[in-house]
């Protein structure tokens, strides 16, 4: 059986939406001929009748709107390849893998990533939520194009992004709360609640634990859930927790030392000069996001 091309296809679907043979032609930059010839390329190659006359008017039959549906499918898949295959063409990447840090705040990486699709719609993303040293171990073992963490690893270049600080909190009704002033030895008697570094080569022995009463969590909602309950204490990013300050859902301890902590997030390149076009953009969109947030803040 001899294929139906591409174009009989679009005559058809032409002729639907259009509602006639002519109106298609016109919009398909075709003569009439040309369409009708398509169209009885069709019927005869599938052994179908597309259209039946009522009146004056052609009319779907039932196996030409089963046709017609297929056909605005495969038309339109066509069109995403075409897509893809420009897109290509002007060096864009198929995939781009990004590890984040949980630190970044998922508003703005949401933003960027929506930025990023309304310019290359044909490439798929893949989104690393990492914590601790987990991007860092992607970056390393060449599994992302790009990183956002809160170290640059040796052999990288990166830059710094946006600094992060954390607050000290625990519920209102923590009885940490009740003093008026903490040491970091009070501390100690309470559970401290950490978020997992998710590295294959993981470390949760860090210089913030303060307390051998620790409960490690491997995802930062659960941690902020168990603060907000009562079950201990923890240093959170301030761009974590701010509806639970807000809300008065998690309290500022008044801590006399050590109080406030921060971090720097670096934005760091697999490959700086063999970035591809792709790779380049998002990280401009990236930094754009950064930028408006910091804007703000100081404003």
């Amino acid at each position: 059986m001899n294929m139906i091309s591409l174009e009989q296809w679009r005559a058809l679907v032409g002729v639907v939406d259009n509602g006639s043979y002519m109106q298609a032609a016109n919009s398909l930059g075709k003569s009439q001929s040309s369409i009708s010839y398509a169209i009885g390329q069709i019927e005869e190659r599938l052994r179908v009748t597309l259209f039946t006359i009522e009146g004056r008017k052609a009319v779907l039959s039932n196996e030409g709107r089963a046709l017609y549906l297929r056909a605005k499918q495969l038309l339109a898949e066509a069109g995403r390849i075409e897509k893809m295959a420009s897109e290509l063409s002007r060096g864009h990447e198929v995939e781009l893998l990004l590890a984040v840090d949980i630190l970044f705040p998922a508003d703005m990486l949401v933003g960027a990533l929506k930025s990023f699709v309304a310019i290359q719609p044909a490439t798929r993303l893949e989104i690393h939520e990492t914590a601790v040293t987990g991007a860092m171990d992607l970056l390393k073992k060449g599994r992302v194009d790009m990183a956002i963490a809160p170290e640059v690893p040796d052999g990288f270049l990166g830059e710094q992004i946006m600094n992060v600080r954390f607050l000290p909190v625990a519920a209102p009704s923590h009885p940490l709360h009740q003093l008026d002033s903490i040491m970091l030895d009070d501390l100690r008697n309470h559970h401290h609640l950490i978020i997992r570094d998710n590295s294959e080569n993981r470390n949760d022995q860090g210089a913030w634990n303060v307390s051998e009463n620790r409960i490690i969590f491997s995802q930062i909602s659960t941690a902020i859930e168990a603060a907000r309950s009562g079950l201990g204490f923890s240093w959170y990013a301030e761009t974590l927790i701010e509806d639970e300050l807000t809300t008065g859902k998690l309290k500022v301890l008044p801590l006399a030392e050590r109080a406030y902590r921060s971090a720097e997030l670096f934005l760091i390149f697999r490959d700086v000069a063999g970035a591809c076009p792709g790779v380049k953009i998002l990280a401009n969109l990236l930094r754009e996001q950064a930028l408006q947030t910091t804007d703000t803040v100081q404003s």
